[in-house]
């Protein structure tokens, strides 16, 4: 039952938000991120806790955690929403914000595939769509949501961004052997099967899957963040890691993806528990 009400719950948003003029969209979806807060909901406590690390003790955090439910609301409005948006026009103020570029364009001509792994942070479905309208599409990885109706809307809706979600890891080797990219989320291990590595000064696990890929394929490994601005989006690609060794390796991203986290806490949409024994 709680799978199928929160199916109708999303099918729901996606109707209704793309009919909301963009001003009571933004304040409907803002009155529900400080509801939340003001309710001190189980997502809202952890969001504190992972944000108390990354911040430091001089930080405002009940500022900081408000604005980090605010940015998170802002990220399901605008995915919500997409059908209803201007494509082009998106890619376009999309790219305005874009850094590091050259890494990108450097990595593929090459003719290598990369893998471009980034945090949950800012809106990485627009940062796709972007990405798609300038170099085509590409595969990333979904982990599969119950009920399976809500998957395959998923699946849909990044579809028409221009992203392929993968049924599995070989699918994923496959667009990198064939020279094309593949984006993961890649700041919190969700299958058991991680590395420990240091972030923000504790254990942590992270996936394997980034660097194991690009060993396996020769493609290039890329961190990239993303962020919002009053007005637009930010996207930073950082050069390629070495990838030699998984272990340094997956450290290595943990670090960059730190840097990334700690520039714009307050886009860092992580309501779940990243750290070993965190509250």
């Amino acid at each position: 039952m709680k799978e199928r009400l929160a199916a109708a719950g999303y099918a729901t948003a996606w109707a209704g938000t793309p009919l909301l003029p963009a001003r009571i969209g933004d304040r409907v979806y803002r009155l529900g991120a400080d509801a939340a807060v003001a309710r001190q909901t189980a997502g809202v406590r952890q969001l504190r806790a992972n944000l108390a690390r990354v911040a430091g003790p001089r930080a405002d955090l009940d500022a900081l955690v408000r604005a980090g439910m605010r940015s998170y609301a802002r990220y399901w409005r605008e995915l919500f929403g997409l059908a209803g948006m201007d494509h082009p026009r998106l890619a376009h103020l999309v790219e305005l914000g874009v850094r590091g570029r050259a890494n990108l364009d450097a990595a593929l001509a090459g003719g290598r595939g990369v893998v471009l792994a980034l945090p949950h942070a800012g809106n990485w479905d627009i940062a796709g769509l972007w990405l798609a309208s300038r170099y085509g599409r590409f595969t990333a990885f979904a982990h599969r949501l119950r009920p399976d109706s809500l998957y395959r809307r998923f699946v849909r809706a990044r579809a028409a961004l221009g992203i392929d979600i993968a049924p599995g890891p070989r699918a994923l080797y496959e667009r990198l052997c064939a020279g094309g990219i593949v984006c993961l989320i890649a700041d919190r291990d969700l299958n058991g099967g991680g590395l420990e590595v240091d972030f923000f000064g504790a254990r942590s696990r992270f996936p394997t899957g980034p660097a194991r890929l690009a060993r396996a394929t020769g493609a290039a490994l890329l961190p990239a963040g993303c962020w919002f601005t009053p007005s637009g989006w930010g996207v930073r690609i950082h050069p390629p890691l070495p990838v030699t060794d998984t272990t340094v390796a997956t450290q290595t991203l943990a670090d960059r993806l730190a840097g990334e986290i700690a520039a714009h806490p307050q886009d860092w949409h992580m309501l779940g528990r990243p750290w070993h024994g965190a509250s």
